[in-house]
């Protein structure tokens, strides 16, 4: 692995023909959650089964937080307040309508990002994947809808739908875009119920979205792993 600055992010780089992004492989960019640290999902690049000299390339939060584990970053700020009020109310979270103010600077910021990474590794877009967990599946979906680039396809782990008035017409630009989406039906941070809303709105959209439930939290369990190895391996593959 190696790390450097791209597009004003640290960025840690894994794969390829020498363990640090060489070659001309397909490229998998995939976006941390909320609170959790810059190397988060790192290690999914030596258990995910994908075809040899795949690239992954995982960029930092800008926002460093001042709880949580080692170095807790995040993409925006979110109200922890109005987290634990809906909680100890048994509210259950809606954010469909939800914009965050730190949404459009940070879209930018990733959009400067993805041109960076295409320059730098020589990236072909449709051999290039882009998602992410949790806060980092909501800002891939909706960078993923800002740009033209004939990107392979999108993941989708624990997200949910996410500034649903401004995604909506761009979506129709997305139709048949491969989509990977996981989330667990016990997840107590996003509920089940905000991941259906995505999946279905992306669907009724015409993206081709290959869904995974599963019994659990807000977590990645090793059988979602499994499928999404196949799910990359195919969107890069045959395309």
């Amino acid at each position: 692995m190696r790390e450097e600055q791209l597009g004003g992010l640290r960025t840690r780089i894994t794969g390829g023909t020498d363990g640090k992004g060489g070659g001309r492989g397909p490229l998998v960019l995939l976006l941390h959650g909320f609170g959790a640290p810059g190397d988060d999902l790192v290690p999914l690049a030596d258990v995910l089964n994908v075809p040899t000299g795949t690239r992954f390339v995982f960029p930092e939060g800008p926002l460093s937080l001042s709880f949580g584990p080692r170095d807790a970053r995040a993409w925006w700020l979110i109200d922890m307040a109005r987290i634990a009020a809906d909680q100890a109310a048994g509210r259950v979270r809606d954010l469909s309508q939800d914009i965050p103010k730190g949404l459009a600077p940070v879209r930018e910021k990733m959009l400067a990002f993805l041109k960076e990474v295409e320059h730098t590794f020589g990236a072909d877009p449709r051999k290039t994947i882009l998602g992410g967990f949790s806060q980092g599946a909501m800002l891939s979906c909706d960078v993923m809808l800002r740009t033209a680039q004939p990107y392979a396809g999108l993941i989708q782990l624990s997200g949910t739908l996410l500034a649903a008035q401004e995604w909506a017409p761009l979506l129709q630009n997305r139709k048949g875009l491969p989509v990977f989406q996981s989330h667990g039906m016990q997840d107590e941070l996003l509920p089940y119920v905000g991941a259906e809303r995505l999946r279905d709105t992306l669907t009724h959209a015409g993206l081709s979205v290959e869904w995974h439930s599963f019994r659990g939290g807000h977590e990645i369990p090793r059988a979602v792993l499994q499928r999404l190895g196949t799910f990359i391996t195919k969107s890069v593959t045959h395309r």
